[in-house]
């Protein structure tokens, strides 16, 4: 069995500028303790991808459009670890607030990116020991892979804007074609992203969310009242298709509380 403190480190790198984002990947390809496990441009396919993988250390551009590096900073995971690479040194002071490693300035150069990734090996064994206290880990990897498949927060573009949306606070999903409308406690107008329904559920629980429709997601906590095959969300009424009947009485039937016959029959 490989020792987790000797592994290389996962790493992915995340710039919206393509040629510096490549330049750094080119440096972890020529770093034998790191492996590249994804080179992305933005925001959104990059915290897709870490918070669905057991990736621990991010080389992180801060300035880009939409959501910046220290925003994504915050949303990922603790167990990913963050090296931050800017053109503007600025943001030094604010970087090292969010527990980043360390901090690059562009051009970066190979000497100074080796220099940045020797210091995350070094310390990988203490973060990775600190996992191993977990009672709930069964593997360096795995668990940290459980604990993040799942995000409570999802990401999505709508009209030039990334909108971050708390997955507990979704009430369904509407699928229209292309495009999905994500309707919240928040937002009860709904928000619409370019994306499938089917590639949506892939990034909620099956624990909470089931799909009752081709066209419909439900977020089951969030199920107050059903009415004829239909579920009841104010004044939409969402239908429940041939094809996911079975699966959703197997869900009523699970939770329903039995009538008690035999007593109270009065009062029955």
């Amino acid at each position: 069995m490989t020792n987790l403190s000797q592994r290389p480190l996962k790493c992915c790198v995340v710039d919206d500028e393509p040629l510096a984002a490549n330049l750094i990947a080119s440096y972890i390809d020529r770093t034998p303790f790191l492996t590249n496990a994804g080179t992305y441009n933005t925001a959104t396919d990059a915290i897709r991808a870490i918070l669905h993988s057991d990736i621990e250390l991010v080389f992180l551009d801060i300035n880009m459009p939409g959501l910046s590096g220290l925003d994504i900073a915050h949303i990922i995971s603790p167990h990913t670890h963050v090296i931050f690479i800017t053109a503007y040194d600025n943001y030094a002071l604010e970087g090292f607030r969010v527990n980043a490693l360390d901090y690059l300035l562009k051009p970066v150069s190979y000497e100074e990116f080796l220099n940045s990734a020797n210091k995350a090996m070094r310390i990988a064994p203490v973060w990775r020991s600190e996992a191993d206290r977990d009672p709930e880990q069964q593997s360096g990897e795995a668990v940290t892979a459980d604990k993040t498949r799942y995000p409570a927060h999802i990401i999505v573009k709508s009209e030039y804007k990334l909108i971050q949306i708390p997955v507990s606070s979704i009430l369904y999903i509407e699928g229209l074609k292309d495009y999905v409308r994500i309707f919240s406690e928040d937002n009860d107008k709904g928000v619409m992203t370019l994306m499938s329904i089917k590639a949506l559920e892939k990034s909620l629980s099956p624990d909470k969310f089931m799909r009752v429709h081709r066209s419909y997601i439900v977020n089951t906590d969030k199920i107050k009242v059903i009415e004829r095959n239909r579920i009841v969300f104010g004044n939409t009424y969402i239908p429940v298709s041939e094809s996911y009947r079975s699966s959703f009485a197997q869900y009523i039937n699970n939770r329903a509380v039995p009538a008690q016959r035999g007593e109270n029959s009065a009062e029955n």
